[in-house]
């Protein structure tokens, strides 16, 4: 059943927050599975700055088989996602044709793709929503606002997906990152600029 608290939260955040888009930058799905893989525990900001380069030298999953770490090292933890990428390059070649599947099933025997990533590129690059994802931001500010009380990435999507009408699964993530970084941040949110304060339990904020 959808939460009436879930819907005042999205109209509320839509009007806060009315230019909310997707944060990485991509042309195409294999772009963006290389930009997913690199974001992980890293800014956004800075992934866009390394892919504007690194999308100019790569243009195919053949040429992500070559990565060199020396193209990705101002992102956290390059060692190990260039080998994720380059894993999964070959894989992207080898059982599907060196085009990235657009099935959940398919994206997550990909190395370097979870749900979350799986769902951010099923969302972004294929227009097909099957859930929702859930960064750290999603995390924070669901538990904040009293929409999940689990910790659990797979556990918070289950909760919102109930909460949340479908037609909304893919602009929440959005709305909810654009509200974690100005207002509801971490560790100490700012309730006193945030919109949703009348509303918001304010679960785990101690200040």
């Amino acid at each position: 059943m959808f939460s009436a608290k879930a819907d005042e939260i999205i109209k509320t955040l839509k009007k806060e927050y009315p230019e909310t888009k997707y944060y990485l930058k991509f042309s195409n799905p294999l772009q963006l599975m290389v930009a997913t893989i690199l974001s992980a525990q890293c800014r956004d900001n800075v992934v866009n700055s390394v892919t504007a380069k690194l999308f100019q030298k790569y243009k195919t999953a053949s040429d992500f088989t070559k990565l060199k770490e020396e193209d990705i090292k101002s992102i956290t933890f390059f060692n190990n996602k260039a080998k994720s990428i380059r894993e999964a390059s070959k894989l992207v070649i080898k059982k599907f044709g060196g085009k990235v599947p657009d099935r959940m099933e398919d994206l997550v025997t990909l190395p370097g793709v979870g749900r979350k990533t799986a769902n951010a590129i099923l969302i972004n690059a294929f227009d097909k929503v099957v859930g929702i994802v859930v960064d750290t931001h999603v995390i924070r500010v669901a538990y904040r606002l009293g929409l999940t009380k689990n910790t659990n990435p797979e556990k918070i999507e289950k909760d919102l997906m109930a909460a949340v009408p479908k037609a909304e699964w893919k602009r929440i993530t959005w709305l909810m990152k654009d509200h974690g970084r100005a207002v509801c941040r971490a560790p100490a949110p700012i309730c006193s600029k945030c919109v949703l304060s009348r509303i918001c339990p304010k679960n785990g904020v101690t200040k």
